[in-house]
This record gives structure tokens, sequence and C-alpha cells, in this order.
């Protein structure tokens, strides 16, 4: 029935007389930038044209991403659902959308917009060919074949991505035309996060950060200047908006404000006043998640959005009330599980750790390429990391944290153990599992177990829709949740060790191993899982718990085995809780050595796996091995 209703929602869109004085749409897009813009009140941000595009339109001080990371958060924004929802939510996954949940540009089309995007994509699934009329390096609103017909063009701009900072040969050329006024002076740049040792490689990546802004600046103008030249910037809407925050440690993939506060400013020609109750000029503190931006495109241009879509407009006519809460979810990033989410209000932001035994920096390869992160790992080695730095390299995470960001903006002090912040983070609590069981979060489900049942029923967003098990979700999250509750929920655990969903025995196995030898007495039931349980990580996770008992005997075995035999998540798991064991993990170092020939039939050979176990290679045998 739904797939009919969505059907029968686009085909009447053909159908629709649309006035010829709709608004032209316009996205300016930036790749991994915070609102380091002058507009902002930041001190050393060159920015002149986007503070004037702020100072004639809207600037929202409330905006934020659902992931602190490109491709995740892009397929949210391009559909208009939550990533754990659609079942994108990992880093380089490619998840399958089910037929009735199509790209919000899709109906623009239907409606008789000309829909560009120059150029990326990242959604993490296959875009369905009536997604753009044209997606390429060369596409743009010009091409239209009728003139007359209204636009909704999309271009992004990659020079301040991660790379542009990490990167020399990057960053001289996106940054090669800036005059000697529109430089920083690295050692006078006020803003420096006290969460980065003070090295001067780490300030030249801040300053980096800002020149690449300042360079962004002076595209966007180009992009508005062209609109100017052709007749039609008084028939266009722009927007302007990051995909997350800033490309650097604690700040990229994480959760907090850094990587997930972005700017969002939109000017609303004169002609298109009556779309706004808001004046030009105007700052508005209304929260506006990431996932909002196609809603209110399709409502900007008279189109109605889909029922199953979780945006919500906040521009156009007949708009809803504004949002209490955004939401924010971190999942695996590249070769690392670290499932984390998150709540905020305008003021408080409450994070919850499903796998708090692992510290803040597991080792990545992408982020240790980075200056600054190089220098942050080598001055802890070194036992030279002092002050706020030292914390996200703590053996584990708290369960809770939340933050005053009125009075705390770096998220430095956690009040979840304050007396007078207790009922705050109590609601925040209800709100995220509230959130969590109602949007169905697909990341609670580990990763091989999604792939089996993606392939059963064609799509991940089904998994908890269509089964027979009324009580699952509830199931699935209050498990995941007592998994980091610690031994007062070992005889729950140990009873959900015993339910018919894999999804759950994989937390219920988990938070056994978290506790670790108090929870000793399940180990029976645990050994015999090894050989019993049907499911790969599960199994995975009862031998985690046995090695956190320290009893290897058999759980070293079903590790190597999974790690040989398994296929592509199945292996990463293995390997991931081989480095985590470490020492534990030494009577099998030659296993591991073989796991690292590439495996054809896997996604890049196995490049993931084969970087966790050079990782724990090198900490065993201290060594320096490169990790490709």
């Amino acid at each position: 029935m739904r797939k009919l209703l969505t059907t029968l929602f686009v085909l009447c869109l053909y159908n629709v007389g649309y006035a010829d004085d709709r608004p032209n749409i316009l996205w300016l897009s930036a790749e991994d930038i915070s609102p380091h813009l002058g507009c902002y009140g930041d001190p050393h941000a060159i920015t002149p044209f986007l503070d004037s595009l702020a100072a004639s339109g809207i600037r929202y001080t409330n905006a934020f991403t659902t992931a602190g990371v490109c491709a995740p958060n892009r397929s949210g924004i391009i559909t208009g659902m939550y990533q754990t929802s659609l079942g994108t939510q990992h880093m380089r996954c490619q998840a399958k959308l089910p037929p009735h949940i199509k790209p919000f540009t899709t109906f623009l089309r239907s409606a008789g917009y000309y829909c560009t995007n120059n150029s990326k994509t990242d959604y993490q699934f296959r875009a369905p060919k009536d997604t753009w009329d044209e997606s390429s390096g060369k596409a743009h609103w010009k091409n239209r074949p009728d003139v007359n017909r209204p636009f909704f063009a999309v271009f992004n701009f990659v020079g301040c991505h991660e790379s542009g900072i990490a990167n020399t040969s990057k960053y001289q050329s996106v940054t090669q035309k800036l005059t000697a006024e529109q430089r920083q002076d690295a050692n006078s740049l006020s803003t420096f996060p006290p969460y980065y040792p003070r090295t001067p490689a780490a300030l030249e990546d801040w300053k980096r950060n800002y020149e690449l802004i300042t360079a962004l600046d002076i595209w966007c103008q180009q992009h508005v200047q062209a609109l100017k030249e052709a007749g039609l910037y008084d028939n266009t809407i722009i927007f302007f908006w990051s995909d997350h925050g800033v490309g650097l440690p604690r700040a990229k993939r994480w959760l907090y404000d850094s990587g997930t506060h972005i700017p969002l400013i939109v000017h609303v020609p004169a002609k298109y006043q009556h779309l706004t109750d808001l004046k030009p000029g105007t700052t508005t503190d209304r929260l506006v998640s990431s996932i909002d931006f196609g809603a209110t495109v399709l409502n900007l241009g008279n189109v109605g959005r889909p029922d199953y879509m979780q945006g919500q407009p906040f521009l156009g006519s007949e708009v809803p009330p504004a949002r209490d809460f955004v939401y924010g979810a971190r999942d695996r990033m590249d070769e690392r599980y670290d499932i984390i989410r998150m709540v905020r209000d305008k003021r408080f932001k409450y994070i919850r750790n499903y796998e708090p035994l692992k510290t803040y920096y597991q080792y990545m390869n992408t982020p240790e390429k980075g200056a600054t992160m190089k220098d942050l790992r080598s001055l802890h080695d070194a036992g030279k990391l002092k002050g706020a730095p030292t914390i996200y390299f703590s053996k584990h995470k708290p369960v809770e944290e939340l933050y005053d960001t009125q009075n705390d903006p770096h998220e430095l002090t956690n009040l979840a153990s304050s007396d007078e912040h207790q009922e705050i983070l109590s609601h925040l609590r209800q709100v995220h599992i509230k959130w969590v069981q109602e949007t169905k979060d697909l990341g609670l489900i580990a990763e091989p177990i999604l792939i089996e049942r993606e392939s059963t029923l064609g799509n991940q967003y089904d998994i908890l829709r269509r089964n027979d098990d009324p009580t699952l979700v509830k199931r699935i999250s209050e498990t995941a949740l007592l998994a980091s509750e610690g031994v007062k929920a070992k005889t729950q655990l140990a009873k959900a060790l015993l339910d018919n969903d894999a999804a759950v025995r994989y937390w219920a196995a988990t938070g056994l191993g978290n506790i670790g030898k108090p929870a000793a007495s399940t180990s029976k039931q645990l050994k015999s899982m090894l050989t019993t349980e049907p499911s790969s990580v599960v199994r995975t996770a009862a031998a985690r718990a046995l090695c956190m008992f320290d009893q290897t005997d058999g759980a070293l075995p079903t590790l190597v085995h999974e790690l040989h035999h398994g296929k592509q998540w199945e292996r990463l798991h293995a390997a991931i809780v081989l480095d985590q064991i470490g020492k534990k993990a030494e009577a099998v170092i030659p296993e591991m050595h073989k796991a690292l020939k590439p495996r054809p039939d896997l996604y890049a050979g196995g490049k993931y796996v084969v970087r966790v176990i050079n990782r724990a290679l090198n900490q065993l045998e201290n060594t320096s091995r490169e990790v490709p």
C-alpha cells in the first residue's frame, strides 16, 4: 500500500498546474566547515561575500547535521531521512533504497523543475536514474532546455575538505589566488580549540582551515554573480550550507558541535518574501536538521512531500512548528565501529556511548594522516600531552555525556554526574530512547546481520518494519542500553542470550564482555554459543566476552576462524576484537599475519581488515609496520 500511495503521489505531480513564478533554488554546499564565518562572529574569518549574503538573508544559528561525516549525512539530505532509518549509517557502505523511498529531487522533477548536481553524490546508495536531469562536473542551471523552466541547482565546493588541510599541494592549489590581506597568521588565531596541542603543525592546520574558507567565499560570490548576470538573482532562493563540521580531529566524524554544527544562510528575494515570516537580515535560533533541507525545497517549490519523509520544512507555506530537538548518529567510520547517539535542544546536548570501552581516538587510517592528529598521537605516546587534549586518549568513554553548550561551547565539562542536571539528563535520555525506537535505528543492529537480512528483504529499511515480531525494536534498543550498564545488568543480559533474534543476542554477549570477570558465571553459556550460535557476529561477541574473562582457549580459535572464513564485515568484527584484546591475542599472531593477504572477493580486498590487523600486530610486536 505504501508503494502504491507513493507512486500515485508522484504521478499526480505531473497533472498539477503551476504558475511560472515559482522560485529557482540554488544550493551552494561546502565540505568540512564549521561556522567559521564573520557573520557568525568569528573574529578571524575573512568571508565578506557570505557575510553580505547573511546581511540580506536569513542566518540560522542552530543548524545541525545528522552525522559528523559526509556520506551518511548526504544520504539523509537527499532523501529527507535519517541514515539510521535507511541503513546508510556506516561510512562507505552501499545500501539499497526500498522502491517507495526516492531522492526528493525526483518529486521536484516530476513537478517541472530542472534539477542539476555539480557534482558530488556520495549517497551510499545507487541513485535512481530519475534523481537528476544532469549530475556531472558540467551540470549547470544554464543547460536547461527551456529558460522559463524553474531550476534547482546544486554546486559543491570540495576545496575545504579535510584533505585540503592535510594535503599541502591541495591547500596551495585551492588558495593560490588569495592575496596577502586574505592570509592568516597561525600564531594569532585566538579561536584555536583547547582540545588541540598548540604545536606549529596544529596551528598551521587551523590557519589553513580559515584560508580555505576564504577561497570558498570567493567561489560562492562567483556563483551568485552568474545569477545576477543572467538576470535571475531576483528570482532565485539561495541556500549556503556545509555537510558537517571542520575536517580535524574531535570534529569531523564526531557528534560534538565541532562536528555537527554548520553554517546555514538562506537568501530569499523580495519577490518571495511571502514564503517566510523572517525579514531580510534576520538571525534565527530555530533548530534545523540537515534532513530538513529537502523538505524545505519541496515546500518552497509548492511540491508536496511524501508521508515517509522525516525531514520537515522550515520555509515556505504552512511551515510546521519548529523542532524541539535535533539528533545525530555515529556508526562505523571506515575500519572502526563506535556506536554513538546524540540529541540536542538549543542549549543542552546528550550523548550516549553504546561502546564506552572503546577510546575516543581509535586508530583510523584516514584521520591519522593529518598533522594535528599526528601531533596528538606522538605527544601522547611520549607522555607530553597535557590538559584538555588528554581526555580523548582515555581508555574508556563515559556511558553518558551531557553538555551545557551555552556556558561550555567546546563541550569539555561533562555534566552527566552533576546533581543539579539530573532532571535534564533524564529528560534527554528518554528523548533519545524514544527517537531510537520510533525511527527504528538500524545502527543498533550489527552490520553483518543487516547485510544478511538485506539480502532477503532487498533493503535494510524494512528490516525493522516488515517482520512479525512487534517487540523486536524495543528489545534491541533496551539490550543495547543494558550492554553499557555494568554488573547490575548481568542477569538481564544473560537472559537476553536466549532471545530468538541475533541482534539482541549480539548486544547481550557484548554487554557481558563489557562487564568482564564479574560476569564469568555466564561463561558456560557463552562457550556453548561458539559452536551452536548460527550468527557469525554473535559468535565473535561471545568469543570476545570469554577473552574478557581470560578464557581464551576456545575463544581465539573462533576469532581466527571468523577472520579467515567470514564475509567482509564478519571478518572486520573479528579483527577488531583481536586488536582490542591486546596481548591475549599473542598466541594467534601467525594467523593474524595470514589475514594480511588481500581477498579479491571482498570490498577493496578487505582493506579495512588489513588495516586493523596491521595496527594490532604493530602493538603486539612493537613494530612500525605501515598501515595501508
